[in-house]
């Protein structure tokens, strides 16, 4: 089974509240197996645009990326963000396709 990522980019606006989300937020995360492979360190922009803070969460399905973004206890959450911070968040599904090895040549 694929697993499943929120892709977020974000500006912070106002530090406190968003400070009160991140308190929050941790129990929803933890009840669907939630992990932080990035969380807003250092990153360079080599083409298009971003935002001033990118974390990547991983979850262990796709289905529960989405079902903790739809939990009642992330939405309570996710309230206490709004007007906090300028926000791109994605949900996608991870893939399972194996990198190809590159053709030795004698």
């Amino acid at each position: 089974m694929a697993k499943g990522y929120w892709i977020v980019r974000l500006d912070i606006t106002h530090i406190e509240s968003f400070q009160a989300y991140i308190a929050a937020n941790g129990a929803a995360l933890a009840q669907y197996g939630a992990m932080y492979l990035t969380q807003a360190g250092k990153f360079i922009v080599p083409e298009g645009n971003t935002r001033s803070r990118n974390t990547i969460v991983e979850f262990p399905s796709y289905q529960a990326a989405l079902d903790c973004w739809h939990c009642a206890p992330y939405q309570a959450a996710k309230a206490l963000r709004e007007g906090s911070c300028e926000i791109d968040l994605v949900i996608v599904e991870g893939c399972e396709i194996a990198v190809p090895k590159p053709v030795d040549f004698i």
